[in-house]
């Protein structure tokens, strides 16, 4: 007969409908947990790897001393003929406060050299911060604009880069520095710049 119902009194075009965009949302729901959860969400790629490091000409910071000298602001040819990690970095940024000691430690190897990129950050406040955790940097540029960091391809601050001898980026870790990452693929990133002439 048509027409007849199903004992739950619904009929079977009615429950289709009611199950395909249940099955579709399901499907997509496990696709996005598969990509969440797939890889390392600190190792995006960037178009900038093995290019060479934007042209950045950043003032210093003002008044920003390290062992009672001035320190100096970001050139290009600070990254010529020297392996240099450089640290986009601002107080107002949380995951920087977590990653500082991280950065004091790798600051202390004299294979490579340390600088910054200050993003959008006040003078007051990017010197306090390096004042209560120590300063890495043997130069940190203060980007006001932020136009610098767009150069460099960052998605959000902390990021950190591996600069070659050649002046090209050989590395991008995007988010703080944390002990499992340094261990893992920065220290190796670090590790095959200083290594390669």
């Amino acid at each position: 007969m048509s027409g007849e119902t199903l004992p739950s009194g619904k009929s079977p075009a009615r429950r289709l409908i009611v199950l395909v965009p249940l099955a579709a949302f399901m499907l997509l729901a496990l696709l996005f947990l598969f990509r969440l959860f797939a890889g390392d969400p600190s190792h995006l790629p960037s178009a900038l790897i093995g290019r060479a490091a934007p042209i950045a000409d950043l003032p210093p910071i003002a008044n920003l001393l390290r062992d009672g000298q001035p320190v100096p602001g970001l050139r290009p040819a600070d990254f010529i003929g020297k392996v240099t990690l450089v640290n986009v970095w601002a107080s107002w940024c949380v995951p920087c406060h977590d990653e500082a000691p991280l950065l004091l430690k790798l600051a202390a190897d004299k294979r490579f050299t340390v600088a910054g990129i200050n993003y959008k950050d006040q003078p007051d406040n990017a010197r306090r911060f390096l004042g209560r955790y120590g300063n890495p940097f043997a130069a940190s540029g203060a980007d006001q604009s932020g136009r610098t960091a767009i150069e460099w391809g960052v998605y959000g601050v902390p990021e950190t880069f591996v600069v070659g001898r050649d002046g090209k980026i050989a590395y991008k870790l995007v988010g703080p520095i944390s002990e499992d990452n340094l261990q893992k693929v920065l220290l190796p990133a670090i590790e095959k710049a200083v290594a390669s002439r």
